[in-house]
Order: C-alpha cells, then structure tokens, then sequence
C-alpha cells in the first residue's frame, strides 16, 4: 500500500495519518509513504505504484490531492483510498469515508469498493484536468483563487467565509456562456458537480450520483453582492438546491463557447482559466469506503 501525503493541506491533521499508520503495521500491513512537494507529485507517484500493481493507493490530503490521486489511478484496477486531512474534505462527506484512525485502518485494510466516475475538463490547448467532485465558474471560483495557504491553515474553512467577503463587492459578475447536451443558455455562476455536497456537508444537488456517468449543473441566474449573501443563507440553511434564481440539470456533456477566459476551480482547487470543454472520464475508479 503506498500513501501519498500532501504537508500543505494535512498540517493540522497529521497526527490522524501517523496513528492510521500505526495502527496498519501493528497489524502486519506493509505501507510505503511518499511525500509530495510540489503540484504533479501526487499524480506521478499514484501512476508509478499503478503499473507497479499496487492494490491500493491511498491519499492523505484534501480534495485536491485526493483528485491528483485519481489522476494517477486512472485506467488502472488500483483503488483509491482516502485518509482525509483537508480543509473541507468534502469528498470523504460525501460518501461517507470514515474519520477516526482506527475505522480508517480497517477500511484500508479490507479494501471494500464503490465507483467513483471522475469528470474530465479539457482546455484550449487540449489538456485535461481530473476532477472528483466539482466543477466551478464564477464568483464561486474567484473566492477559491484568492484563498491563499497561510490563510486556510489559519483558518480552515472559515478561510474561504473571509475571502468570499472581500470578494463579494470587487467580483465582476459577468454573464456565462454555457452549452449543455447541445442547448445553450447564460448564468451568472455555473458548477458541474459529480457529488451532492459542497463546500463540506452542505447539501447543493440532492440527485447527483457520483458512481454514474453524468453530471449535475447548478446554474446561478441572479447576480451581485446581495445575490451571494441570499445564496449563502440558503446554503447553511440546507436550502440551496430549492433556492429562488437556481436551475439544476441533467447533462452529459458540456462546453463554454465563447467566453473570455474564465476562472475555474476544480475540487477547491484553482483549475487555470481556459477551461472549454467538461465530460466524463472514460470509466470509473474503485474507491475504498468504510
């Protein structure tokens, strides 16, 4: 079993990574640990213990390294296993993944699996970027861009609650251009999301499945400061995905025809901004659950 752990994003949480470590020596498991340093370190390291038939690749990190992960893995009979010491950690919510050291061991251990099917987002120049849980456009991406490390360590995730107010009133809420299964409409806010939840537990579109191909696009139609602030409510609330001024579709595939370039974030992570086209990986991975 190999561990890739990420130091920038488990910090806060290191100790839980070193008692899941012990906790699978005790008991005769044999676990290698690579540390990354920089953005790319994951996906090599999973690829490499992929063809080298390892049975299972294990990220400890946030949602980030958790899809640099999958990156990796893909197209390979490895599972992903997950030992979340993220800030939100909002895959591990969503499927449930356990937290306590001990439970963490014993899922890695017995290596139980579901699907996980990753969204792929394709840029200009014919790049690909591996997502596990979302996708987003606008303001939602503008917060993300300007979260900067020392902040989220400081704060955790009452970082991105900071940011989002001193990006509420200098964010140009310029109209997105978006093409779903072929039918074109605008937002002011766009994500694609494989998974239910967002930004932790809270709830944003209650039919995703995040083992199927597909995708759930949550379109923001209402714009501006006070727009946000009543997204926002709705959101803690657990009214979002019922929220006035939101659409939720079904789609397979998207593009963005005709923006300038726009800024993404990817899983909580910046995704650049040249981000043109989102389908689907071409199959899933094995997640290990609890």
């Amino acid at each position: 079993m190999l561990i890739v752990f990420n130091p920038a994003a488990g910090n806060r949480r290191v100790h839980r990574l070193w008692r899941v470590l012990d906790i699978l020596t005790a008991n005769g498991i044999r676990c290698e640990v690579a540390r990354t340093s920089a953005p790319g370190d994951a996906r090599a390291f999973a690829a490499a213990a992929a063809a080298a038939g390892t049975r299972v690749v294990v990220a400890a990190g946030g949602d980030g390294t958790i899809a640099e992960v999958a990156a990796g893995l893909l197209g390979s009979p490895t599972a992903l296993g997950v030992i979340p010491l993220g800030t939100a950690n909002v895959l591990a919510l969503e499927h449930g993944l356990p937290r306590a050291p001990r439970a963490i061991a014993a899922a890695l251990a017995f290596a139980r699996t579901r699907p996980l099917w990753p969204g792929l987002a394709r840029d200009r120049a014919g790049g690909e970027l591996l997502f596990t849980q979302m996708l987003g456009f606008g303001f939602d991406a503008a917060v993300v861009a300007r979260v900067g490390t020392r902040l989220k360590r400081a704060l955790g995730r009452g970082a991105y609650a900071v940011q989002t107010l001193r990006t509420l009133f200098d964010h140009e809420f310029a109209p997105i251009r978006v093409c779903i299964d072929g039918a074109d409409t605008t937002a002011a806010g766009v994500i694609v999301t494989k998974g239910r939840l967002y930004a932790g537990p809270y709830l944003l579109a209650p039919e995703a499945d995040a083992g199927a191909p597909g995708f759930s696009v949550v379109l923001f139609d209402r714009a501006g400061p006070w727009a946000v602030a009543a997204y926002a409510a709705s959101l803690l609330g657990g009214r979002l995905p019922r929220a006035p001024g939101l659409r939720r579709v079904r789609a397979g595939m998207l593009s963005l025809p005709g923006n300038a370039p726009l800024a993404a974030q990817a899983d909580g992570d910046r995704a650049g901004r040249d981000v043109v086209g989102i389908t689907d990986a071409p199959a899933p991975l094995r997640l290990v659950v609890g």
